[in-house]
Formats: C-alpha cells, structure tokens, sequence
C-alpha cells in the first residue's frame, strides 16, 4: 500500500499523552504515530536518548508530553546535530510551539513532495534563521521517506510484474 501524503497527520503538542507512560507505552505510541512513514524506535534507543541527555529522564519511569514530543522529532530527523537543534530550539521557542510547527511543516512539506508541488516556504527571504534551518531538514526528511517509498513500491511493482 502506497504511502498518503495527504492523509498523514501526527499528533500535536497537545494531543500528546501527559499522563505519564511507561517506556513500553511510549515507545508503542511513538511507533503507531509514525508508522506510516515507517519509522519506529525501539526501548533501547528511547533509553539511550534519555542516556545522551537528548530527552528529560522520565520521572518514576513515565514519559510525560514533553519527552515524547521530543524522541518523536529525534526519531524523525537526522540524528547529526539534532542536540544543536534542540537547544537552538529551546532558546527560541517554547515546545508546544516549535513541536506543532515541526508538524505542520512536515505534513506540508510531505504533501508537497509526494504531490510533485513546489515545496512550502521555497523563498524564505525574512523568516527566522532557526526556523530556516528546520523546515532545511524537514525538507531532507521529506525526501527520504519520498524515497524510502519509492524504492519499497517499486521494488513490489517490480516483483509483482516478473511473476506475471
């Protein structure tokens, strides 16, 4: 089944669960919500994101919004630099705002590519360095899970017409 673009959507900031989940819990969370992109975590690496001070350590062994907010992006953008990018990020905006930005900017962005369109934000003449270098790796992103797609979609298009 060929990725939707246009139907994807992740979880807003606030959308998230604050109620405290278990490292199971968050991890099948995070997995379902980015399933259709096909990327997944695994509990060692939500355990290592807490290790390399990436996330907050999760208190009495639950993950609240915050933390989840933050191994989701982990999960989604590139591992290089990505601390920088927090703490830029941190600096800048609060992570109710920046994470639902990532969002909207990663569905617009996938939906554009997916679609053949011209990508949002192509000029970007005023808008804020930070905000910049994001929606720069969204961008890079967006183009691998195109192209994660592709290959997935042809490879089956393609065994599926040899058999014939």
């Amino acid at each position: 089944m060929r990725f939707s673009a246009r139907d994807y959507r992740m979880p807003r900031y606030k959308e998230i669960p604050n109620v405290g989940l278990y490292l199971e819990q968050t991890v099948k969370y995070i997995n379902e919500c980015l399933a259709p992109i096909e990327i997944s975590i695994t509990p060692s690496m939500l355990s290592n994101y807490v290790k390399k001070g990436y996330i907050d350590r999760p208190v009495k062994k639950q993950y609240y919004a915050d933390q989840i907010a933050y191994a989701i992006i982990k999960q989604v953008l590139s591992m290089d630099n990505i601390a920088s990018l927090f703490v830029l990020q941190k600096a800048t905006y609060t992570l109710p705002i920046a994470y639902d930005y990532f969002c909207s900017e990663l569905e617009k962005t996938l939906v554009a590519i997916f679609e053949n369109k011209e990508e949002p934000m192509k000029d970007m003449g005023d808008i804020p360095f930070e905000k910049k270098m994001l929606h720069s790796v969204i961008v890079a992103v967006s183009h691998i899970i195109y192209l994660n797609d592709c290959f997935k979609n042809n490879l089956q298009d393609n065994a599926s017409h040899s058999i014939k």
